[in-house]
């Protein structure tokens, strides 16, 4: 169902909200910044902000053997993380000129890139399967940077100001978006082209774009657009993954090139599976308050036995 149009009274206050954050990011020390965006996080989580009750649940769900002591301070960490988000995600509203561009090319570096030369030289595209773990849009910017021509799967924002913006700033690392539903015809065109596309792997996706997989023990809905995808068109998958490092620097990974197999299930589980895997890596920048687990269908753990 679309989401109803935001009010012109609210988009204009929002609006006007932004400018003054766009400005504060533009003058903000990147040091400074990362001494706030873990305040913001703290007090975010203390006035039950951002779904904490939703993040504590997936956390117990996926991570039965984590001692409860030791899940509280991941879910502080990963507050702390969405905090360092928020002001990340304030320099998109910089009026700067050029002022995301420079940020992003500060503040990451990418590994891997002969991992996707490799696979560039097949001839069919790229098909990239990441998550939202660290800070995914620094993700996509290194790519587009180091001059892979990428296409990331998206949705539109609302309101359209808000949607025009992020496609401003992206189109400046030389990311475009193909917009979800009906982003086939953009995908096709671009792995025709023998360019990327990149599909974030890890939300809640319902049928008929989802189909069932194992992530983290439970049975869920999860994208299963890219394994017919690869069959369809030769194009190899290759996995992604990002994380902030304390130097505020994020890190991207190219790698590996995933073997799908001939049959889709079987390819939406071997996604599944690395997704899973690269969360582990880094639990505590993981969306955990996403509502990933949306009808899913859990082993019994022994607290669910009474």
């Amino acid at each position: 169902m679309p989401r109803k149009p935001m009010s012109p009274w609210l988009s204009g206050l929002l609006r006007a909200l932004l400018v003054p954050v766009g400005l504060a990011a533009t003058l903000m020390p990147r040091r400074l910044e990362l001494f706030l965006g873990p305040l913001f996080g703290r007090l975010a989580l203390a006035a039950g902000l951002f779904k904490p009750h939703i993040a504590a649940e997936n956390m117990r769900r996926c991570l039965p053997g984590l001692p409860e002591g030791e899940r509280r301070r991941l879910l502080v960490e990963n507050f702390e993380h969405y905090g360092n988000l928020f002001l990340e995600y304030a320099h998109f509203f910089s009026i700067v000129p050029g002022h995301y561009r420079a940020y992003a090319r500060r503040n990451s570096r990418i590994e891997g890139l002969e991992v996707w030369r490799e696979a560039a030289a097949k001839g069919k595209g790229v098909l990239f399967v990441a998550l939202h773990l660290g800070w995914w849009e620094m993700q996509a910017a290194a790519g587009g940077l180091a001059g892979m021509p990428l296409t990331v799967v998206t949705k539109a924002l609302q309101p359209a100001w808000l949607h025009e913006l992020f496609t401003a700033q992206r189109l400046a690392t030389g990311v475009r978006a193909a917009l979800h539903p009906g982003s086939v015809p953009t995908v096709l065109r671009a792995l025709r082209k023998g360019e990327c596309v990149a599909f974030m792997n890890d939300q809640y996706a319902r049928p008929p774009m989802g189909v069932r997989a194992r992530f983290f023990g439970a049975e869920v809905d999860t994208l299963g657009a890219v394994a017919p995808l690869s069959r369809r068109t030769g194009a190899p998958v290759v996995g992604v993954t990002s994380y902030r490092g304390a130097d505020g620097v994020t890190r991207v990974r190219l790698g590996p090139m995933l073997d799908l197999g001939a049959d889709a299930e079987r390819g939406t589980q071997v996604i599944a599976d690395f997704i899973a895997a690269k969360v582990m890596e880094h639990p505590e920048q993981w969306m955990w308050m996403h509502r990933r687990f949306k009808h899913a269908v859990w082993p019994q753990q022994p607290s669910d036995a009474a």
